[in-house]
């Protein structure tokens, strides 16, 4: 087994929904950062293009990673791959890439994930027969349940903001509690830079969705988006719907060429649960991850949870007792920094790799939580 290398990690600023980057194409805004990556490392050529998207249903279908590298101006000769694990794809591209390199598949890949959830669309469902008498329906793309089989469990179809209000009852966590948290992810990412993993695009240089002058008095008049009676859950302690993609290089030694690379990718783990409590997916990933590391959560310097809201960021933390808060999300998360959901998993494994280099060594893990009931996480080293 080779090792495998983050050569580099970039990203799109977070737009919001309907903002900045909401007339951009997702396969141009995966070329941009896929072009990017390139320039910055002078990289000529990859073995491949690994790219995770949730959507697929519209600009970006027909395998977006090749688009993506054909408009960014990789060399016709350069293969590419989409692969879908809902909210964890940017990162399943990651460990998709990771794997190739380590078993000498490949040995230089760019990995990523994007997503438009602005741009994604309506879709009508064919009819059981044809010239059906009545009307159609169309039906939203962007997030969550569409289209679901009826021999689905009712108990695994709740919305993802039920989920959260589950996670929330299971705990025990408070509507004060989720406020405060997001109020924080807020705080930090507004003193953050994240000069060295954004690209600008279109002039846009910062996360839309980060908002310095939010206040616990503000989320507090936020009503429930979920329940409505004796609800917790808001827009202000959820993460928001967002535009952007990121992407790293990753590569074996030989590929390095004499470059120091951010960090080395350890190990990866997964894991499933009922998806009414999705949200608390990487409990078992990061553990799973961090055993195959050989590694305990006393060990890491930093961590990344990537925040679909402020109770399954919650929960998770209170069924991690082992793993510091101190060190989790420093730049704040995705509550303010935003989720494009094919993208964030590549996000929080790009800005694990760049605070490793930065500190000059250290053990780092990122993990998030995805729709259906699974978790993903990675594990780092410097």
């Amino acid at each position: 087994m080779k090792d495998v290398y983050v050569v580099d990690a970039v990203r799109t600023p977070f737009g919001r929904y309907g903002g900045a980057l909401s007339g951009i194409r997702p396969d141009d805004l995966a070329a941009h950062v896929v072009a990017a990556l390139a320039e910055r490392t002078g990289l000529e050529a990859a073995d491949e293009v690994v790219l995770g998207n949730a959507n697929g249903a519209g600009e970006e279908n027909r395998n977006v990673a090749r688009m993506a590298a054909i408009l960014a101006g990789l060399p016709i000769t350069t293969p590419g791959v989409t692969v879908n694990r809902l909210c964890g794809s940017g990162m399943e591209a990651v460990l998709h890439a990771y794997r190739a390199i380590a078993l000498g598949d490949a040995s230089t890949v760019i990995a990523g994930g994007v997503e438009s959830m602005t741009r994604a669309p309506w879709v009508l469902p064919k009819p059981d027969r044809a010239f059906p008498a009545g009307g159609q329906e169309l039906v939203s793309t962007t997030l969550g349940w569409r289209l679901v089989n009826p021999r689905m469990p009712a108990t695994h179809t709740v919305a993802l903001g039920e989920g959260a209000e589950l996670i929330a009852d299971k705990h025990g966590i408070t509507r004060a509690e989720q406020d405060a948290y997001a109020l924080v992810s807020h705080q930090k990412a507004a003193k953050a830079s994240f000069e060295r993993e954004i690209v600008p695009l279109d002039g846009v240089t910062r996360d839309e969705g980060i908002r310095h002058d939010t206040s616990l008095d503000a989320l507090a008049r936020l009503k429930p988006a979920f329940r409505k009676d004796g609800g917790t859950v808001t827009a202000g302690n959820s993460s928001p719907l967002n535009d952007g993609a990121a992407a790293l290089l990753l590569t074996d030694e030989a590929g390095l060429r004499g470059r120091e690379p951010l960090a080395r990718i350890v190990a990866g783990g997964v894991s499933a649960l009922e998806p009414r409590y999705f949200g608390l997916g990487p409990v078992e990933a990061a553990g799973r991850a961090l055993a195959k590391a050989g590694k305990s959560f006393a060990d890491l310097d930093t961590a990344e949870l990537n925040e679909a809201f402020a109770a399954q960021a919650l929960g998770c933390l209170a069924e991690l007792p082992d793993l510091d808060p101190a060190i989790v999300n420093p730049d704040g998360g995705a509550i303010a920094i935003g989720h494009p959901l094919g993208a964030s998993g590549a996000r929080v494994t790009g800005a694990v790799a760049h605070r490793l280099a930065a500190a000059g060594s250290g053990l780092g893990l990122a993990c998030l939580c995805i729709g259906v009931g699974q978790g993903l996480a990675v594990v780092l080293e410097r």
